[in-house]
């Protein structure tokens, strides 16, 4: 097993971690996605509660699964991905679709390269490539954008970590415990509002901002 600095080095070389999704982009929309990761999905999706005239961030955005389901909802989405092979996808497919509100560039989580306000962010299996101590500094970030309502959908340990599951490579993966995650959250300024386990290494965490309207 890697130690934590190793860890910590590997999950950070973003360019690394760019050129693996950049191989296999063309292909990802029909990869054999685990039905947890589809659940996932579809769960961030509905925590996301987007509204008409809701600006959403999508971190992590990938081929813009959820950002295109989203943008029907909302009046703009913006998607960001250090991937340039999946950013490429994302832009075909809003153009297939005719989708004309949603708009996709390179960014990363300690780094969105935003320059608007938004309304909700979301992320959806991205996050658990980052070392703990980087995801308490994304989730400031995020905070820092004041967003009313963050939804993370991602790998996180509800117990023990067991690399024998299919969820995660330790080689290149360090996902948390969902209490390292809450109280990343809670010390960011938001108020978590809803945990969905969809598996003991797979979970959703809903966070509204401390003070936004929680209906």
């Amino acid at each position: 097993m890697p130690t934590p600095a190793e860890r910590s080095a590997m999950t950070d070389d973003v360019a690394e971690h760019a050129a693996r999704f950049d191989e296999k982009a063309s292909e990802y929309d029909d990869g054999d996605h685990s039905p947890e990761y589809r659940q996932c999905r579809n769960l961030v999706i509905e925590h996301a509660a987007v509204d008409t005239d809701d600006v959403v961030l999508d971190l992590g955005a990938g081929t813009g699964a959820i950002a295109l389901a989203l943008a029907s909802e909302a009046d703009r989405v913006i998607g960001r991905d250090v991937s340039e092979g999946m950013l490429a996808q994302a832009r075909e497919k809003a153009t297939e679709a005719g989708t004309e509100n949603a708009e996709f560039d390179t960014g990363r989580f300690r780094e969105p390269n935003v320059d608007s306000d938004v309304d909700v962010v979301v992320s959806n299996f991205a996050m658990h490539h980052l070392s703990d101590a980087d995801k308490r500094d994304a989730i400031d970030v995020i905070a820092g954008l004041e967003p009313e309502r963050f939804v993370l959908g991602d790998v996180m340990l509800f117990g023990e970590a067991d690399p024998e599951e299919p969820f995660y490579s330790p080689a290149v993966d360090d996902p948390a415990t969902v209490g390292v995650l809450a109280d990343a959250l809670t010390d960011a300024g938001f108020a978590l509002t809803a945990v969905e386990r969809v598996h003991e290494q797979v979970g959703v965490l809903v966070a509204e901002r401390a003070g936004a309207d929680q209906t």
